[in-house]
């Protein structure tokens, strides 16, 4: 396996990991509020377990967002397109796609688009 698909192996392998257990947490949390006072508004520990249900919640959307990315980043390898900027054409830096393996754009256009 070639360096690129198997670091995107690995780092697919740690988010799936990820997403299990903030699947674990997310029911978890789930099955303590059952055994707690549904009224979270009179319920002083009903905010803190709605609020954590809310934080694992909008954590394990991020892990499947990686997920498609990485999958995304896959087809790229498979097409010939990883580590070309999709805005400009041009080589996305190894340094940047060492520190994000998931980088569509290259540096210059991912700054061009945040401004």
């Amino acid at each position: 396996m070639d360096p690129v698909r198997a670091r995107l192996q690995t780092e697919r392998d740690e988010t799936l990991r990820r997403l299990a257990n903030l699947t674990d947490d997310f029911q978890a949390i789930v099955a303590a509020s059952q055994d707690t006072n549904a009224d979270d508004e009179h319920d002083p520990e009903g905010a803190t377990i709605a609020f954590e249900r809310s934080q694992v919640s909008t954590l394990a959307r991020d892990a499947q967002r990686h997920l498609s990315e990485i999958d995304a980043a896959v087809e790229r390898v498979d097409a010939g397109t990883y580590g070309v900027c999709e805005t400009c054409g041009q080589p996305i830096g190894e340094g940047r796609l060492e520190a994000r393996p998931t980088a569509r754009l290259c540096i210059r256009c991912a700054e061009r688009r945040t401004r």
